[in-house]
């Protein structure tokens, strides 16, 4: 099993910027601006400014801007603070095929780490496109236990390969650095989304931080097992891992070209189902509804999104991951954004009581469907009599029905608002979305501490 770690390990070394493909890079860039402005927005949050403040201290090499906040750190508490804000908001990119989010796993130690040491653009794109690359095909080879959290598990190792390819590693070190980092990951818990236990919000952090963890290791002396994403993604965390999926069309086929972007402030598998209902709010006079017109709200989904059936969540984390409460508050609200799920929007009566009478459940034929498909059937029972029903079959943003650029280009600067001026989220717009061609990534970072 052996011999596909060293056929990625050789890939990765030997990956040029001038061997990716154009539509890897504009996809990469799309990615990188997506989610600097998630970190930016996730860094107002009450538990990120907290972490922040109690983490930074006034030694160390402060090299590592802390998005959003004007702030700088060492590299590595960098990554680990900007890859939690990035996952608070829940509005960070993610791959449907590994069955997580890369990109904020990878590209927070990305960023660290080319500003401390002056990489240009086109070095910090190649590194976090190969490192989405690996953490994601491991998502693919293996299919994690049920009751884990894909957070914190192989995004570990993609943070470190990203790391690794900017030191310039050899493949032998390569190999080395991802059998050590694939040991590094966290035991999560699934429970923590359904529950709102916000320690969910800091496993893709630690991962940014365990990849410059697993490099200080490496280059200390220290080995790992001879093939660690066998043994932990094939036993471990995991009952099966396949290794000609690591290999399979490499260098051909990029998933960071396969992701997908979000435009509601909640998780994924709520997607497909708030989809159908602004189908159904579309047709209703002026495109919406209110909460006293609805009798009921019937949800047919895939067993992933089936599980998101909690009428009565508690907190602000456990209704972005409840489907009854994310219909209800966009009912409310009239649309799915950041404010739809603040903590006055959990509490809110109307809300609630509306949630309780959405019902989730599972139609074994869609979940048949996945991972192709993400579908969802709902069905709106009005006080008037009438009986209205919408289904899809995947979540806008997906790759078979992606945003245009314009959508996301929106979502930026909706996001950037109060956190940057005008001006300067104008360039920070066009600076990543042509890193290509900075000669230093610092032109970029200096632009990203300009607060407002």
């Amino acid at each position: 099993m052996s011999n596909y770690l060293d056929e990625i390990s050789a890939f990765i070394c030997s990956c040029r910027f001038s061997d990716l493909p154009q539509k890897v890079i504009r996809r990469g860039c799309e990615v990188v601006v997506d989610t600097v402005a998630v970190v930016a927005a996730g860094s107002r949050e009450e538990e990120v400014k907290a972490l922040t403040k109690r983490i930074i201290d006034g030694g160390g090499k402060k090299k590592g801007t802390i998005i959003g906040t004007g702030l700088r750190t060492e590299p590595p508490k960098a990554a680990l603070i900007n890859g939690t804000a990035g996952t608070f908001l829940e509005l960070d990119e993610g791959n449907q095929f590994g069955r997580g989010h890369p990109g904020i796993h990878v590209i927070p130690a990305a960023l660290a780490l080319s500003e401390e040491k002056g990489f240009s653009g086109r070095d910090f794109l190649t590194a976090l496109i190969l490192g989405y690359e690996i953490g994601t095909r491991i998502g693919i080879a293996s299919k994690l236990r049920m009751s884990m959290h894909p957070h914190g598990t192989w995004g570990t190792v993609g943070a470190a390969v990203t790391v690794g390819k900017l030191m310039g590693y050899d493949q032998p070190t390569m190999k080395r650095i991802i059998n050590v980092s694939s040991s590094l990951g966290l035991a999560t818990s699934r429970q923590t989304m359904l529950q709102g236990g916000t320690v969910r919000n800091v496993y893709a952090g630690v991962s940014g931080f365990m990849g410059f963890l697993a490099h200080e290791l490496v280059q200390s002396g220290f080995t790992g097992e001879i093939d660690g994403l066998g043994t932990i993604f094939g036993t471990v965390v995991s009952d099966s891992f396949d290794p000609n999926a690591m290999t399979e069309d490499l260098g051909t086929r990029y998933e960071i070209a396969r992701n997908y972007f979000k435009r509601h402030a909640c998780c994924r598998y709520n997607h497909g189902s708030l989809d159908a209902l602004e189908q159904i709010m579309a047709k209703r006079p002026g495109g919406k509804c209110s909460p006293d017109e609805v009798i009921k709200v019937e949800v047919e989904t895939y067993s992933l999104a089936a599980q998101l059936c909690d009428q009565d969540p508690q907190n602000v984390l456990a209704g972005k991951f409840s489907i009854p409460f994310a219909l209800a508050t966009t009912i409310f609200h009239g649309n799915s954004g950041v404010e739809s799920f603040r903590s006055e929007a959990i509490t809110n009566p109307t809300v609630r009581e509306l949630a309780r009478r959405i019902k989730v459940s599972e139609d074994p034929k869609l979940t048949a469907m996945m991972p192709n498909h993400r579908p969802s059937r709902v069905t709106v029972t009005f006080k008037d009599g009438s009986v209205s029903e919408a289904q899809v079959m995947t979540n806008k943003g997906d790759t078979e029905d992606p945003y245009p650029r314009e959508v996301l280009r929106e979502k930026f600067f909706e996001l950037a608002k109060g956190i940057w001026q005008d001006g300067i989220a104008q360039e920070i717009y066009e600076d990543t979305m042509k890193l290509e061609s900075l000669d230093n990534l610092n032109r970029l970072t200096e632009k990203l501490r300009k607060i407002a």
